[in-house]
């Protein structure tokens, strides 16, 4: 199936973020890369608002879909032990680029550029129980995750693999568990 042009106009916005910066983001670039005209990309985006607000929920998305995937299903048929292990084992896989970064910073000043990422936050990371010990833990273990997730995004020397996958399992293991819950098993922390 062909990508429909709104698709394609995000894409070459993520291109373009990745050559050039955001501030690189203009109709006419954007354009360019998309081999669309700019009247093209006004019907799908009015305004470079936009444009920016359709990158960052194209990129929230991707992110949601990536832990959909290594979860084996969507956030609401999870439990929360599911989703914070999907959210750990997505931040381990080292699929994150330097554009979702600048753009996660950029719109982190931004309440409207925020909104998709803080959505799919909001379904995966559960609200923490009140027990202090646990909440740290928890904590420890996210900072941890996005501390990796922020790495390879950030640097020019990509972890190895086999050591991400490693980390991946040791903060699985310090997941706090409850008495019901189902152990995640080292093999799923290897997807």
């Amino acid at each position: 199936m062909r990508p429909s042009n709104r698709s394609k106009i995000l894409d070459a916005a993520i291109r373009v973020v990745h050559r050039d910066g955001v501030t690189g983001i203009t109709f006419e670039s954007v354009a360019a890369e998309a081999g669309l005209t700019r009247g093209g990309m006004l019907y799908h985006f009015p305004s470079r608002d936009a444009l920016l607000l359709g990158i960052h929920e194209h990129l929230a998305n991707q992110w949601e879909a990536l832990l959909e995937k290594v979860a084996g299903k969507p956030a609401h048929e999870a439990s929360a032990e599911e989703r914070f292990a999907a959210y750990v084992q997505a931040c381990a896989q080292g699929k994150s680029t330097r554009v979702e970064l600048q753009l996660m910073l950029e719109g982190a000043t931004q309440t409207a550029l925020a909104a998709p990422w803080s959505a799919v936050l909001s379904r995966w990371i559960p609200a923490t129980p009140a027990q202090e010990d646990v909440v740290a833990a928890l904590w420890v273990v996210r900072l941890a995750a996005d501390g990796l997730w922020v790495h390879q995004s950030f640097s020019n020397k990509a972890l190895p693999a086999s050591l991400r996958k490693r980390i991946g399992r040791m903060l699985l293991d310090m997941i706090p568990r409850s008495e019901k819950s189902t152990q995640v098993s080292k093999e799923d922390a290897d997807q």
